[in-house]
């Protein structure tokens, strides 16, 4: 190798030599090598014999960020076969060959001619060959080489993150872990300094620290001891393309550090490369510490006694008072509870934790009397219910402190001697009975006197009436226990001094039973006895009600009535249980002899005055199967003697409807069917057809226009069909020019024909029109009797006014027919 440049002689040493020692170093010895190159393994030298090399040029390098304003030489390419004489032709190709890179084809000398950064690109792979200049055939193969750019330290080392915000518990050990910060540096980490980053804290001592490393250089120098590859594109691409990741560890520099002292610090973290030398570049950081609690402060109370007054007038259950203990902790370490653990008011008194502000409510449990006990001590324990026991050293976490309680006096309104009253009256008591009294007194030291009354809020309480001095209730109305046998009232009572302190009390009044109701059967009984019956039998077993209480009417006797005399045919007899038993006392009974029996009954009750009442039974008489099964009663027996059932009388009454059903249909279908219009087939003679049913007469002119018929003449102009309403507008109808009076017969039918297949006004339907004109002029006259005017007949038609309205139109065309016969 000849070295046409000594301003590039160092950095090449240095570059071979550090390769050279890598590179034995990876492989043990182990180096390829090209012709014209000596191979040192162990300390031996062999020298290989072939022809020199035909190629020869400089190991490149090219400083980025080069500000000069002539290109940046890089070096020269130069073969064995150049004499000097210009014959050689050098030509450079591959990467930023000819835009970046410039060759001198002549001298083979390179050039830069723009500025570079290593950053963006770390080497450029080139291809370079020589050539006759006159035969353009190579001298030499083509060569790969590589240009390297070197790296200058103009990047400052980056944090990838920022600012942090991280927490770390509160009296931690020191050297305790806070954060990881990775700081980037983009310069060349396997060369010089550029990428070598160091750590260091510009604001947050004494509280925190950093360690001091160098990540990126010690990964360098793990990775030289690890591997090497002979090949420089692959030596490149381990480190050159990358940009330095170097890790700082932050940790806490003081023992017990403590939130409730201070809570959050700002510690500034700087990262510089150089190793931290003069010249560096630099780049900071913020990480925002806040310090979390643990539970190390036990809860406190304010004061050791504290004095609560609560009036004697306090409802039961209500809070009376607060009382709370601080704690520095947060959270869930800061909550307790509390207890009442000593003291003569635990009984009458209670707390419990509020779990939002964390402060104890006293309530009360008992009532307070201010006249029996004046003033309570209690003793109330505060402690937290989260313990963390590597603090428990700075215990206990609880507190104890001293209530003492003042029952204040208050006025209060009249105490009655009992919670609440039941009192007893007897039914059909006089008004102004007396039912019971009331007690109430003053519970203060005044000791007034009371007044009573009732509110009268309810009906029941406009019942009763009570002496305002003494408390005695009385009556307002006579009771009737069967109608109510309870009410309720409320007993007011106040002070006379202090109108306005009201208290009340409940009064329960039971309405006493006296025997007033006499006894009465339970139910209507219908009694049955069968017409086979023997004597002795029991046919019913009756029962009766009494509507007073059982003292007064439990005891039922019952009895035949003793005004009447012997019963022969019923007997009844008392069982001695409230029921009765009825009997028969002969064999047989009757229906056809007697089919109902009527007997009275006598009850009476066991009361203090006995009352008795008087009830009629009324027994029917049946035919009754041999089982003692009801068969039938009343009418129903003489169908029953016939030998029919049920099942047959309803058979037959089917049978009369359906036979009643065909009678009617068959006399339906007989009025519906028609008469035939011609009587007889053979006689065609004049003939009167009967209808059933009556036309319009001359007014119903909207079944049919018979105007064409009668004469063409007459059909001047269009009619059209009057049953039927056209839905589209008619054709318009062209009427020949001719006179009517000549027209045929034969033609007229064709043109109405015509016109009524082409008319879209009438429905698509076929119908035949019969036309009865015998022709125009016809030299024949009428055959008709009914119709002629030149016949001459005897025949008097008068006789056709008698037979009734029926034939009053025909007579009257009839009649007028022979005045004009006569004139």
């Amino acid at each position: 190798m000849r070295i046409t440049s000594t301003s590039c002689i160092c950095p090449v040493l240095v570059c071979l030599c550090f390769v050279q020692r890598c590179y034995g170093a990876a492989h043990h010895g182990s180096v390829k090598v090209t012709r014209n190159q000596t191979k040192h393994i162990e300390g031996e030298t062999e020298v290989h014999h072939r022809p020199k090399r035909g190629w020869v040029w400089n190991q490149f390098f090219v400083l980025e960020e080069h500000m000069g304003p002539d290109p940046q030489y890089v070096g020269k390419l130069h073969s064995n076969s150049d004499k000097g004489d210009g014959s050689v032709k050098y030509i450079l190709t591959g990467e930023g060959a000819g835009t970046i890179f410039i060759i001198d084809d002549t001298t083979g000398d390179i050039h830069s001619t723009k500025s570079l950064d290593r950053e963006q690109k770390t080497h450029y792979v080139l291809h370079a060959q020589a050539i006759d200049r006159r035969t353009n055939k190579p001298l030499e193969p083509e060569s790969e080489f590589i240009i390297k750019v070197q790296d200058i330290n103009d990047n400052a080392p980056k944090f990838t993150d920022g600012p942090y915000i991280v927490t770390v518990p509160e009296m931690s050990e020191m050297g305790t872990s806070v954060l990881q910060v990775t700081a980037t540096d983009a310069d060349d980490p396997t060369y010089g300094n550029s990428a070598r980053v160091v750590y260091s804290i510009l604001q947050g001592q004494p509280y925190f620290s950093v360690d001091p490393k160098t990540g990126a250089w010690d990964r360098w120098k793990k990775y030289s001891h690890f591997h090497i590859d002979t090949s420089l594109n692959a030596f490149h691409s381990h480190f050159a393309d990358k940009h330095a990741e170097v890790l700082g560890v932050i940790r806490t520099a003081l023992h017990n550090m403590d939130r409730e002292a201070r809570e959050h610090y700002s510690v500034v973290i700087q990262a510089k490369d150089m190793a931290g030398q003069v010249g560096g570049l630099s780049g900071s950081t913020t990480v925002n510490i806040t310090l979390t609690d643990v539970n190390d402060n036990p809860p406190r109370f304010p004061q050791k006694h504290y004095q609560l007054y609560v009036p004697e007038s306090a409802q039961v259950g209500s809070a009376v008072g607060k009382i709370k203990a601080n704690d520095a902790d947060t959270g869930s370490n800061a909550d307790m509870k509390y207890t009442i653990i000593n003291g003569d008011g635990s009984g009458v008194f209670s707390i419990s934790t509020d779990k939002e502000t964390r402060e104890g409510i006293l309530s009360l449990r008992k009532p307070l009397n201010y006249e029996k006990k004046k003033s309570y001590t209690l003793n109330i324990e505060g402690a937290n219910t989260h313990l963390d026991f590597r603090f428990s050293h700075l215990g206990p976490f609880k507190d104890v402190t001293m209530l003492k309680v003042i029952v204040g006096d208050v006025d209060e309104p009249p105490l009655f001697t009992m919670p609440s009253y039941v009192m007893e009256v007897y039914e059909n008591a006089k008004i102004g009975t007396p039912v019971g009294t009331v007690t109430a007194h003053d519970p203060d030291a005044a000791n007034s006197l009371v007044r009573y009354f009732i509110d009268h809020n309810t009906e029941e309480d406009r019942y009763f009436t009570i002496d305002a001095s003494t408390g005695t209730i009385k009556t307002a109305k006579i009771f009737d226990r069967e109608e109510t046998p309870w009410y309720n009232i409320t007993v007011a009572a106040s002070e006379i001094d202090n109108p306005g302190l009201v208290s009340h009390v409940p009064v329960g009044v039971r309405i006493l039973d006296v025997n007033d109701n006499p006894p009465e059967l339970a139910r209507d009984y219908d009694v049955i006895v069968c017409e086979n019956a023997k004597p002795g039998q029991v046919i019913q077993t009756i029962t009766a009600t009494d509507k007073d209480n059982s003292a007064n009417g439990a005891r039922f006797h019952f009895s035949l009535d003793e005004g009447l005399s012997l019963n022969p045919n019923f007997t009844l007899r008392n069982n001695e249980d409230n029921t009765a038993s009825i009997l028969t006392r002969r064999r047989r009974y009757s229906r056809s002899t007697q089919d109902i029996y009527y007997l009275p009954v006598l009850i009476s009750d066991g009361g203090v005055p006995p009352l008795s009442s008087s009830s009629t039974l009324t027994i029917r008489v049946c035919a009754c199967e041999r089982d003692g099964r009801v068969r039938t009663c009343h009418a129903e027996a003489f169908l029953s003697s016939a030998g029919l059932s049920t099942g047959a009388l309803i058979a037959i009454l089917l049978c009369i409807v359906i036979l009643l059903a065909i009678v009617v249909l068959f006399i339906t279908l007989r009025r519906s069917k028609k008469e035939p219009l011609i009587i007889s087939e053979e006689d065609v003679r004049e003939n009167v057809v009967t209808y059933d049913d009556e036309g319009g007469g001359e007014e119903d002119t909207e079944a049919f226009d018979i105007t064409a018929l009668r004469n063409p003449s007459a059909a001047e102009e269009l009619k059209y069909r009057r049953d039927v309403r056209p839905e589209v507008k008619p054709l318009s109808r062209h009427h020949p020019s001719s006179s009517l009076d000549s027209i045929d017969v034969q033609e007229f039918i064709k043109q109405r024909l015509a016109e009524a297949d082409l008319d879209p006004s009438v429905p698509p339907y076929d119908s035949l029109q019969t036309y009865a004109y015998e022709g125009h002029r016809s030299e024949a006259g009428s055959i008709s009797s009914l119709d002629s005017a030149t016949t001459h007949s005897d025949q008097d038609y008068n006789y056709l006014g008698d037979w009734g309205p029926e034939f009053k139109k025909l007579a009257e065309l009839y009649g007028e027919i022979e005045p004009e016969r006569t004139t």
